[in-house]
């Protein structure tokens, strides 16, 4: 798929991480982007980057865990731009150590969420033929007895949104739509910045914190690669910090052994 005069959602993308380098990248390389986040104000500053950097996009303010409202956001594509051919399923809130009576709320929107873009962007897709989907999960969410996040809740949506990707592998060859999924490891937000580089030596070493993060161009550069690479169709892409980007193999059965 060429990126120049497509539609693309992207979802989170009011922060200073991910989603806005996705849609900043998307926008130099063509694509007509709808910047979405539950924060409007930061939202509005990914447009105004977008526009200064020549690019082409326009605002809708949604909050992912509610289905109206996702519902709202791809309508908006379609009357601004007429379609959607991209939906980047970036929006994914962690929370570590939340109380038990507070994990639906991370389940609602980070697997949820991804879900009803998921969702909501086939319909608008198979109105033109076709389309490319993005989910984002996190290395946090794979294995068997790894050392997992702080966030049970967050490490069962992202889990989930792996296996949500494969089962959507056979849309490419019924409808043109393509459903896949980026699964990487620390990625050097702000947020996250901040917070490693807070850490003593000991502390990065008792959390398995990598001397070296992704960085968030890197992971708008795998998403254009899912974007337009028509020969990926429900494929998981995993992303070790200090490793190349690498596709689990199709057929997997995500355990090396059994006892």
């Amino acid at each position: 798929m060429e990126l120049n005069g497509k539609v693309a959602i992207v979802t989170g993308a009011g922060g200073g991480g991910s989603g806005r380098a996705i849609a900043r990248r998307l926008a130099r390389d063509g694509a007509l982007v709808v910047v979405s986040d539950i924060d409007e104000r930061g939202g509005r500053e990914t447009l105004r980057v977008i526009e200064a950097e020549r690019g082409h996009a326009a605002f809708f303010p949604a909050d992912v865990a509610i289905e109206t409202e996702v519902r709202a956001l791809i309508s908006f594509a379609d009357v601004t731009y007429g379609g959607v051919d991209i939906m980047v399923n970036n929006a994914g809130p962690y929370w570590p150590e939340l109380p038990w009576d507070q994990w639906f709320e991370t389940v609602q929107a980070n697997l949820l969420g991804t879900m009803y873009g998921t969702f909501h962007a086939i319909a608008a897709m198979r109105r033109r033929g076709g389309g490319a989907i993005v989910n984002t999960s996190s290395t946090s969410a794979l294995g068997h007895g790894r050392k997992h996040s702080n966030s049970p809740a967050y490490d069962v949506a992202k889990a989930a949104v792996i296996r949500l990707t494969t089962t959507l592998g056979h849309l490419r060859e019924r409808e043109g739509i393509r459903v896949n999924c980026l699964v990487p490891d620390w990625v050097a937000t702000q947020e996250v910045r901040s917070y490693v580089d807070a850490l003593t030596p000991q502390q990065r070493k008792e959390g398995n914190v990598p001397d070296v993060l992704l960085t968030t161009d890197q992971i708008a550069d795998a998403v254009v690669q899912f974007a337009t690479d028509e020969s990926l169709a429900g494929r998981v892409m995993v992303w070790w910090c200090g490793q190349p980007r690498r596709l689990i193999p199709v057929g997997d059965p995500g355990y090396a052994a059994l006892e």
